[in-house]
C-alpha cells in the first residue's frame, strides 16, 4: 500500500514539473505567434525588404528596421564593453582582494543598483549625466580621438550629450549589479584548494583569476555576461531618455539614434495600422535578436568543452 501510494505521489510530481517545464515553451510560442500575427501586415506587404530599409516616416506609411537594429547592437556592444571588465574588476575584489568586513557592504551596495528602476536611471542620466557630458568630456573626447586615423569618425560630431555612447554608458550601469553578482557567486563556488596549490605555486592574483578560477567558472561567467546582455537589448525607459529618439543611421558613437525598445515606447500609444504593424515587427525582430544570442552562447559553451576535451 504505502509503495504504491509512494509510486502515485512521483507520478504526480514528475507530471507536475513536467507542466510547469511545458508552461515556459507555451508562453513563449504564444508570444512569437502573437508577434507574427500582428505584424502580418507589414511582413506580406514589404517582405525582406524592411530589415535593411532605413527610413521611417508614418505619414507616408514607410518603414524600416535598420536604424532601431542597428541603435540595439551598437548600445548593447558599448554597455557590455564597459560593464564586462567592471563587473570582472568587482567579482575579483570581492573574492579576493577585499578584507572579510568590506565584502559584505560593497556587495550589498552593487546589488541595490539592480533593484533601481529604470526610469531613475533614464531621469538621472538625462537631467544630471546628459549636461555634464555634453559640457565637460565629449568635447575632449572629440579632440582626442576624432583625429586618429582609421576610427577618428567614430568620435566625429558635435557634443549634444545624448546619443548612442551615452546610452550604451547609462547600460552599462545598470547591467553591472547582474554581471557582477553572478561573477562573485561563480567564483566562491571555486575549491579553495586549487587557488590556494596555485598561490603556492608563486602564482599571482591575475595568474590564478586568469589560469584556475576563469576556466573552472567558464560557464558560470557566460551565463552572467548573457543576462546582462539580455538586460541591455531589452531596456526600454533608460534607453529613451538618453539615446536621442531619431529615426537615423548613426555616423558616430556620439549620434542622436533610436533602439528597438525606445521605437515602441515613443510610438506604440498612438500607433495604428501599418504603423502598428511595423512596431510589432520591430518586437518581432528583438524577439529573434536574444534567441540567436542565446542560442549562440550555447554552441559557444559546447565548442570550449569540446576542444578542452580534445586537449586533455
Amino acid at each position: 500500500m504505502k509503495k504504491n501510494q509512494s509510486t502515485l505521489h512521483d507520478v504526480l510530481f514528475l507530471q507536475t514539473t513536467r507542466l510547469f517545464a511545458f508552461v515556459v515553451f507555451s508562453l513563449l510560442a504564444a508570444i512569437l505567434v502573437s508577434l507574427v500575427i500582428g505584424s502580418q501586415e507589414t511582413l506580406l506587404r514589404d517582405g525582406i525588404p524592411f530589415f535593411w530599409r532605413s527610413d521611417w516616416n508614418p505619414n507616408k506609411d514607410i518603414y524600416g528596421a535598420l536604424v532601431p537594429v542597428v541603435g540595439t547592437l551598437l548600445t548593447s556592444i558599448i554597455a557590455l564593453l564597459i560593464a564586462i571588465p567592471v563587473s570582472f574588476g568587482i567579482a575579483v575584489f570581492l573574492t579576493e582582494l577585499a578584507p572579510s568586513w568590506l565584502r559584505r557592504p560593497i556587495g550589498t551596495a552593487v546589488e541595490m543598483l539592480a533593484a533601481i528602476p529604470s526610469i531613475i536611471y533614464g531621469m538621472w542620466g538625462l537631467f544630471v549625466f546628459v549636461p555634464f557630458f555634453q559640457r565637460y568630456v565629449q568635447p575632449s573626447l572629440i579632440d582626442w580621438l576624432s583625429p586618429i586615423p582609421g576610427i577618428g569618425f567614430l568620435f566625429a560630431g558635435p557634443p549634444f550629450g545624448s546619443g548612442i555612447f551615452t546610452a550604451g554608458l547609462i547600460l552599462s550601469i545598470m547591467i553591472i549589479p547582474f554581471i557582477a553578482s553572478v561573477m562573485r557567486d561563480v567564483f566562491e563556488l571555486v575549491p579553495p584548494m586549487l587557488k590556494e596549490s596555485a598561490y603556492g605555486l608563486g602564482g599571482t592574483t591575475w595568474e590564478v583569476m586568469s589560469k584556475v578560477v576563469l576556466p573552472f567558472t567558464r560557464a558560470g561567467v557566460i551565463g552572467g555576461v548573457m543576462l546582462g546582455l539580455g538586460r541591455a537589448l531589452g531596456e526600454t525607459m533608460a534607453v529613451t531618455f538618453v539615446i536621442g529618439n531619431a529615426f537615423r543611421m548613426p555616423t558616430s558613437v556620439f549620434s542622436a539614434s533610436t533602439s528597438i525598445a525606445s521605437a515602441l515606447a515613443n510610438q506604440f500609444n498612438e500607433a495604428a495600422g501599418l504603423q502598428k504593424s511595423a512596431l510589432l515587427e520591430l518586437g518581432l525582430i528583438l524577439f529573434f535578436i536574444t534567441t540567436v544570442v542565446l542560442i549562440a552562447s550555447k554552441l559557444m559553451l559546447q565548442r570550449m568543452a569540446k576542444s578542452e576535451g580534445a586537449k586533455s
